[in-house]
């Protein structure tokens, strides 16, 4: 399956996004209100400057307390991002999420964000796509 399947599949209202100099605690109060899990950190909603997730807050919750809340989503993003296109197959992102460990990839055209996809879409696009090879593979040996 093609990233392009599981962005159709998974529908919705495009990424998310905050921008560069947001504060911490605004974007934690949208991947709270939103029930999602990464916020793109993009100036136009078009490129991604980095992506800030539930992750990076807590990791410095815990190393510094709830004043980081009043910085910077600048200062806790992760601005090395690692990316893939449309064209890409499931296997293979799941195998740069899995390497890099990490849960939420951005998907580019071009120089373009075009959406976010997450482990879990990557996993039920597998899940998906093992089961119709499952039931093909039942269907030849049945003689269907």
């Amino acid at each position: 399956m093609l990233v392009q399947q599981i962005l159709k599949d998974k529908g919705g209202d495009g990424v998310l996004c905050v921008k560069p100099g947001s504060s911490v605690s605004d974007a934690a109060k949208l991947l709270s209100e939103k029930r999602i899990g990464s916020v793109i950190v993009s100036s136009d909603g078009k490129s991604a400057q980095g992506i800030l997730s539930e992750r990076d807050i807590v990791r410095e919750l815990g190393r510094r307390g709830p004043g980081c809340l009043s910085d910077v989503v600048d200062d806790l993003m992760t601005s090395k991002l690692i990316t893939c296109t449309k064209e890409e197959t499931a296997l293979s992102v799941l195998e740069k999420m899995t390497t890099g460990r990490f849960r939420h990839m951005p998907v580019l055209e071009g120089e373009e964000m075009i959406g976010l996809i997450s482990i879990g879409d990557v996993v039920k696009a597998r899940l998906s796509e093992l089961a119709m090879e499952k039931d093909a593979l039942e269907g030849m040996i049945m003689g269907h």
